[in-house]
């Protein structure tokens, strides 16, 4: 089927390019995959990508409203929480279990604001 969609790629706008850069690739861990200059992009698996753009080139402009919530589901939410605590990161909250959802949970800010969301399925929840 030639409509069908082989990838996705979430874009985030930054003033400071170079600084998003060092967080995606020292603290998250994700390998550039795409040097476009003004944007960079960032496999986190198969098929799904993190693109950061200086604000002042892309198609958008960086703001300081960050009304996006980067989710990634994961293995293990206590060992991503580990990684990002060690990294000194600062944390919103402990990796916590919603019932509702059936996910093992935490959020964080990247270093503009905006929102990460790790979270572990539990069983019987929505497996990606």
């Amino acid at each position: 089927m030639s409509e069908k969609v082989r990838g996705v790629i979430t874009w985030l706008y930054y003033r400071d390019l170079p600084r998003a850069q060092r967080f995606y690739e020292d603290v998250m861990g994700f390998n550039m995959e795409v040097d476009q200059g003004w944007s960079k992009i960032y496999k986190i698996r198969e098929g799904a990508y993190v693109g950061l753009v200086d604000g002042a080139h892309g198609y958008h402009k960086a703001n300081n409203i960050k009304p996006v919530i980067l989710c990634l589901n994961v293995e293990s939410a206590d060992a991503w929480h580990k990684k990002l605590t060690d990294a000194g990161m600062e944390l919103e909250n402990l990796v916590h279990e919603s019932e509702r959802l059936r996910v093992r949970v935490f959020m964080f800010k990247d270093i503009v604001g905006y929102t990460i969301e790790i979270q572990e399925t539990l069983p019987g929840g929505l497996s990606i």
